[in-house]
């Protein structure tokens, strides 16, 4: 019996082709994964200074408060001396409180200033997570749908993240 050849010249080549597809299929998916996992480093870090910044705003909302009621409570007490009968108020104390009150709005006021600052950066760090969260995704579908531009994608996206990012401590 007769053995058949197969050809097998072209054989060889395919396999080569199909195994340099291979790695470099795998070297990209490892540069995904890479790029994927910073974007989740930055995406935890600026996640713990959104909530910093966050906390910090309720801090000194609160502190504004507390400085309004110590204002009312002056007002009160001023209000009730200039109620005492005409002969025996005490002016000095009426100017203490009027000029007690001043001072606590000043502080009142900076603490609110404070807590607007505050807010202010928790909501451009916030943007930035939500840009780092979205590119994290769009880097997993562009391994699951082996397509590079959504990878690049990604990449421009956690940029824009960085620049938020850096734009809020500058």
């Amino acid at each position: 019996m007769e053995e058949m050849e197969v050809p097998t010249e072209h054989l060889s080549d395919e396999i080569n082709e199909s195994a340099k597809e291979a790695r470099e299929r795998k070297k990209w998916s490892f540069y995904v994964a890479i790029s994927t996992a910073l974007m989740a480093v930055f995406a935890a870090v600026t996640s713990l200074m959104a909530g910093h910044h966050s906390n910090e705003a309720l801090i000194e909302q609160i502190k504004a408060s507390d400085q309004w009621n110590y204002y009312q409570a002056k007002g009160i007490k001023a209000e009730i001396l200039s109620l005492s009968p005409s002969g025996s108020t005490d002016t000095s104390k009426l100017k203490k409180y009027n000029n007690d009150q001043q001072q606590i709005k000043t502080v009142a006021e900076d603490h609110e200033n404070k807590s607007e600052e505050h807010l202010k950066k928790h909501l451009i760090l916030a943007r930035s997570v939500t840009l780092f969260q979205i590119a994290i995704a769009i880097s997993a579908i562009s391994v699951l749908t082996e397509k590079r531009p959504l990878w690049y994608m990604s990449i421009i996206l956690s940029i824009v993240g960085v620049a938020f990012f850096i734009a809020n401590y500058i």
